[in-house]
């Protein structure tokens, strides 16, 4: 099948002339044994994309077995019956590519990305799982996986504020037994008493040919796909027919009120949610953008009310969730620091009085449309996205070409189609609300309301569970030939940079930019150097609030008309400072990027100074930081960089900055530090996209004209490694389901001529998937979800950092695994394990370069670090020449385990104590903020 996919936006009902068209060509058919298949060709890159999407997700599963989906997602990343253990992630990487899998309500999906000549291997590693896997399920392989999903749930659920509110709402707005009753992740006693035989039986029941797609993008030639295709998958038997689900929308009779006292909450988030309908209706698209009308930009209602007006919360969200069998409308506000959710209910429903006076209008349609269109493209700029949509459009609807119905459905919402799906699921209608409040403040919760019975885990002594398995061999499942053999891959593509250019404008400004021309956007980025570096450190803060102000209108718009502009042409532009750099990212059609490169020098030149939203910007960042306060992860990167840089230097400070250094700043001071700090002589321009470098550079005659250069000063603070001993740092966060753990020192500055040697030394260590650190405590032990090594560095020397969270009552084995890998890592490394950190890093370069985004990066590192256009040949070069000697000299040179800081964030009640009998110079307590606190001061 042959299709062309035009788009066209509309304003004021006349089709654009220069809609931009989009030819997408795929080829479908089905293999005698039922599995789909959908080939695209896309010879831009010489790579291809392979995505499976099987028709199970946790929708398919049923009461006291949940979790199953997922936990089998990860069972098929360990072995089979021709692919040894822990083999799938390292045969990728080792060609080059990457890989993962994801499972939601509705579906399960893996997916690699490679280099085009190891498709076939590709091929054989997948079609050995789905047809060659379930007599290699050991008990040990399914129990540590049973760990690492457990740990996954206490990470990204149990450990986190307002983590168990989906678990409420589904529970209340689903019955008993609906498939969406239950999370995704799974209850942890359903994973806790799952055995092998439950997945044999769910691997039998879901994982046939007849129940999945398979989808392959990229460059490669049809009828050498089709061959492969047919010799690896065609000979898989057909397994138990698994029927489409049918639609299963829920009512709700009335209205339900729950809370929640949250352990790392430190303000209140109220939850609204509505029954609507499954995905692809017509209500489904036109409550898409319900959602976005009443709760997007400060045209919003729910804006409107709840943050300009009563000061209530500093953001709102709104979002229809239709999926393939029912919906959900969702609003979620997080209060102001001390905020009563009456007083939020009462907003919610004020706003809609509001929304329903004041209704809405052809340009709200037209807007949403727009910037739908550049979403689009960008969903579409890598072969990875083509894969996913054509994937998810065969699974859902039988037809991958669908994407042009979903277009056309789009474009037909109109504002009556918004009140109409208004007035019909969310006016008057029951719901489900929650309020989650912090501990110990259950005055904020809404009246009315009752309990939620969230389960939270016990924290219990570790006791290692020993599994033996079976010594019988296991039994191989007879083919048409030696599946045994994995296929010869054939010589890698070359290394092929794309052509950049470069030229300096009178101003001063360096403008980078290549032309890509596969779809018609622009990616674009204003880089102004300094950034937190020019902060005070008595008002540190100052330059994240400038960045905020200044997308707050211009002196000829007020914010909501700046806002509007943005949003009619499709466009997105996102203003933010980072520790070294102010950076203005901007992303949009190429026919608007005129109008989008006029906005922009408006927003740079005529800045507004909105008294209004420069007290809004204030509270929602004093907000922010409270709320940081008990999210473990943001108190480990704040309590490390303190204790690694040091009181004096500006990186021991978050970009931020703190509650009362917030507070102090004034409107004057951002305008000083606009005089001062912003200039073209420190500024480079980056371009890719569908543009070359003359109408590039016309773009910027203007601001080139009208932006004068000025003499800045970007202040300098030296940081060295002048750790002499291993220190054990302990930040308590009480009844934390994990520890975070930071390990590391100052290390080197991306400019040091060791820095990308390094990098290589240290990708076995822990740089990737296969790292040894991952794959001893996440494979081997089950104790983390990741672990990760890494050296950061820019201008300024940055870190070298060993990191994971791990299960609270592993937290003391993990910090003495970490520490034992880095001494064993000094020793050297294999042959084998050198060949796999070159193949690793030099064949990925294949990848490297495919989307705008991608090549944006490479453009802001070129000019950051005054690289040349082919640097990376020169990163290549290094990999080929490093040998044994070279990586061991490296290793020992840059890694020292007795001089680093260990930081710990979690539960000290149960594991500081313990560190005071190991291997450390000194142990001590700190408390959020990086100072000493005493044991008595934690027990209290």
């Amino acid at each position: 099948m042959i299709f062309t996919l035009v788009l066209i936006t509309s304003c004021g009902g006349e089709s654009k002339e220069d809609s931009a068209n989009l030819s997408i060509e795929f080829t479908k058919y089905e293999l005698e044994n039922g599995l789909d298949v959908v080939l695209h060709q896309d010879k831009s890159d010489p790579i291809v994309s392979v995505a499976i999407q099987y028709g199970v997700g946790s929708n398919r599963e049923k009461t006291g077995r949940t979790g199953f989906a997922h936990l089998f997602e990860h069972m098929l990343f360990q072995e089979s019956e021709n692919v040894g253990q822990d083999q799938f992630f390292k045969k990728i990487q080792d060609a080059g590519g990457t890989l993962n899998g994801g499972t939601w309500k509705d579906g399960t999906i893996y997916y690699e990305i490679v280099p085009k000549n190891a498709l076939e291997m590709v091929l054989w590693l997948e079609s050995d799982r789905m047809g060659y896997l379930i007599n290699t399920v050991t008990e040990s392989a399914f129990y540590n996986q049973q760990e690492v999903v457990q740990n996954e749930k206490r990470q990204r659920v149990d450990n986190r504020p307002y983590g168990h509110t989906n678990w409420v709402l589904d529970k209340n707005i689903y019955p008993d037994g609906h498939p969406y009753n239950w999370q995704v992740i799974g209850e942890l006693v359903d994973l806790q008493s799952a055995t092998v035989d439950d997945v044999r039986e769910f691997y039998d029941r879901f994982y046939g040919p007849n129940n999945a797609t398979l989808v392959l993008a990229g460059d490669f030639e049809e009828v050498d796909a089709k061959a492969l295709i047919e010799k690896y998958f065609g000979e898989i038997k057909r397994r138990q027919e698994v029927p489409k689900l049918e639609a299963q929308p829920v009512t709700i009779s009335e209205t339900k009120r729950l809370y929640h006292e949250d352990n790392f909450a430190t303000a209140p988030q109220l939850n609204m949610v509505w029954p609507t309908v499954q995905q692809y209706t017509d209500d489904a698209y036109a409550l898409d953008f319900l959602a976005e009308i009443v709760s997007r930009g400060k045209k919003a209602p729910l804006y409107k009310v709840l943050v300009k007006d009563k000061e209530l919360t500093s953001r709102t969200i709104a979002y229809n969730n239709s999926q393939e069998i029912a919906g959900e409308f969702h609003i979620i506000i997080t209060g102001n620091e001390g905020v009563n959710l009456n007083d939020v209910e009462a907003g919610i429903q004020e706003a809609f009085a509001m929304f329903e006076t004041e209704g809405v209008t052809d340009r709200d349609i037209e807007r949403i449309k727009a910037g739908l269109e550049t979403s689009f493209y960008n969903g579409i700029s890598s072969v990875l996205g083509k894969s996913f949509q054509l994937a998810q459009y065969n699974v859902f609807t039988g037809d991958p070409g669908f994407i042009e119905k979903d277009i056309n459905n789009i474009k037909a919402v109109t504002k009556e189609d918004v009140m109409r799906v208004y007035n019909e699921y969310i006016k008057d209608k029951p719901f489900v609300m929650t309020s989650f409040v912090p501990k110990g403040q259950t005055d904020l919760i809404a009246a009315n309301s009752m309990v939620a019975p969230v389960v939270e885990e016990e924290i219990k002594e570790n006791v290692e569970k020993t599994v033996t398995d079976s010594e019988e061999e296991v039994a191989k499942t007879p083919s048409a030939f030696d599946r045994s053999a994995e296929p010869a891959q054939g010589p890698a593509p070359q290394l092929n940079i794309p052509t950049s250019w470069t030229a300096e404008l009178a101003n001063g400004m360096e403008v980078y930019g290549i032309e890509q021309n596969e779809i018609p956007t622009v990616n674009f980025s204003l880089v102004m150097e300094g950034g937190h570096l020019m902060d005070d450190m008595t008002k540190n803060g100052v330059a994240n609030l400038m960045t905020d102000i200044m997308m707050e209108g211009t002196a000829n718009k007020t914010p909501e008309e700046l806002e509007e502009e943005i949003e009619m042409l499709g466009a997105s532009i996102n203003m933010y400072t980072t520790r070294e750099s102010i950076v203005i990212r901007g992303n949009t059609l190429v026919r608007n990027f005129d109008k989008t490169m006029a906005l922009i020098e408006e927003i740079l030149l005529q800045p507004r100074w909105d008294a209004e939203e420069f007290a809004r910007i204030k509270t929602k960042t004093v907000n922010d930081i409270k709320r940081s306060e008990s999210n473990p992860n943001a108190v480990a990167n704040r309590v490390y960089n303190k204790l690694l840089y040091g009181e004096d230097h500006i990186f021991a400070y978050p970009t931020s900055g703190t509650v009362e250094s917030v507070e102090a700043i004034t409107m004057e001071d951002l305008k000083t530090f606009y005089e001062n700090n912003f200039s073209p002589s420190i500024s480079t321009f980056h371009v890719v996209g569908k543009i070359n470098k003359d109408n590039a550079l016309k773009n910027l005659a203007s601001l080139e004209e009208s932006w004068a250069s000025k003499d800045v000063s970007i202040p300098e603070y030296p940081a060295e490694n002048d750790r002499d001993k291993a220190s054990l740092y302990f930040v308590d966060i009480p009844n934390a389901k994990q520890s975070v753990i930071n390990i590391g020192y100052v290390g080197l500055s991306r400019t040091d001529p060791d820095f990308y040697p390094v990098e290589v030394m240290n990708y076995k260590l822990g740089g990737s998937f296969s790292g040894n650190v991952n794959l001893i405590l996440r494979e081997e032990k089950g104790y983390t979800y990741g672990a990760r090594t890494q050296f950061s560095g820019s201008k300024i020397p940055g870190t070298f950092t060993a990191s994971s969270s791990v299960r609270t009552n592993t937290t003391g084995e993990s910090v003495k695994i970490f520490k034992e890998e880095i001494m064993k890592y000094k020793e050297g490394i294999s042959q084998e394990d050198l060949d796999f950190t070159k193949n690793a890093l030099i064949k990925s370069n294949a990848r490297r370069f495919e989307t705008q985004g991608s090549l944006l990066g490479m453009l802001q590192e070129m000019s950051m670090y005054d690289l040349p256009a082919d640097y990376i040949s020169g990163e290549e070069k290094v990999i080929r020449d490093m040998t044994l000697d070279q990586h061991k000299m490296l290793a020992n040179k840059y890694l020292d385990e007795s001089k680093m800081a260990y930081l710990v964030v979690g539960d000290a009640a149960t594991q500081y104590v313990q560190f005071k009998d190991m291997d450390f110079d000194e142990v001590m307590l700190m408390d959020k903020e990086g100072e000493e606190v005493k044991l008595e001061e934690v027990a209290q």
